[in-house]
């Protein structure tokens, strides 16, 4: 069985919005130390209130935008 993880895509959706992470921050109200680990594919447990704020602040009406399931490929 192969596995699967959760990747985040906020660090795109910033790129292409042209915005910063301070200010995804700001228009969240979220903190920028809970933020940039989340941004960074660095966080492994999410807070969905996290997830609805950011959606919010990116105005996305899919979050499929911002998460997607992944195959890992084992060697």
């Amino acid at each position: 069985m192969k596995e699967k993880k959760i990747v985040f895509h906020i660090h795109q959706l910033l790129e292409e919005r042209n915005m910063s992470m301070r200010e995804l921050g700001r228009l969240s109200d979220i903190d920028i130390s809970k933020l940039s680990p989340l941004v960074n594919g660095k966080r492994q447990r999410v807070d969905i209130g996290h997830l609805q704020r950011i959606a919010e602040a990116l105005d996305l009406d899919d979050i499929n935008s911002m998460i997607s399931i992944e195959t890992v490929e084992n060697e």
